[in-house]
């Protein structure tokens, strides 16, 4: 194994490489011309027409989402120079950071809440009648929040906002409960 890697390269060099038959590559070209189809045939009217169509669908996209950003810019700035009060008027996060995270905490809970839960076609009565009674509870919020702006921040209106996100939040939280108890239930009586 001990051989000279210079001597090998010397040994294939010397040997008498294979050579292509002389005419070979015009007889390739030849059979290749022949394979391609001619572009002498083509109908170019066609394909100028696609091409003009495609151009002009292309710039009325291009025209139609320029306008839909000059629309929502022109949007955003009669939005902005409206004042807070205008525009949403006084929330309970409005008020202080403290009472904003709190009413965030609660509107997280409640929409973590909301989106486990499980409708079946079993407990669908059950589900309707707590959303329901949700959706009495979310709309005294709404009560509550423009009596907020009519009358003013005070103390006994902020207690009855964190009171309803609370009972709100409690009110998911038996369902989950019940929903869980009527789950198990159905898995004793399948496994019985």
């Amino acid at each position: 194994m001990g051989q000279d890697l210079r001597k090998l390269f010397e040994a294939e060099r010397a040997k008498e490489q294979y050579k292509m038959p002389a005419g070979h590559i015009s007889k390739f070209e030849d059979k290749l011309n022949a394979s391609i189809p001619a572009f002498k045939n083509i109908n170019w009217s066609v394909y100028k027409v696609a091409a003009s169509i495609i151009l002009l669908v292309g710039i009325s996209l291009v025209v139609y989402v320029m306008q839909t950003k000059v629309t929502s810019i022109e949007t955003t700035i009669v939005d902005t120079e409206k004042t807070p009060k205008e525009k949403d008027g006084i929330t309970l996060g409005a008020l202080s950071p403290d009472l904003k995270k709190i009413e965030d905490y609660y509107q997280v809970n409640i929409n973590l809440e909301l989106s486990q839960l499980q409708v079946s076609d079993t407990n669908k009565a059950l589900v309707d009648g707590y959303m329901l009674h949700l959706a009495e509870l979310h709309t005294e919020y709404q009560k509550l929040n423009t009596e907020l702006n009519t009358i003013g921040p005070n103390d006994q209106l902020i207690s009855a906002l964190i009171n309803n996100l609370q009972l709100r939040l409690q009110l998911l939280q038996k369902l989950r409960k019940k929903l869980n108890e009527l789950k198990s239930t159905k898995n004793e009586k399948i496994s019985i």
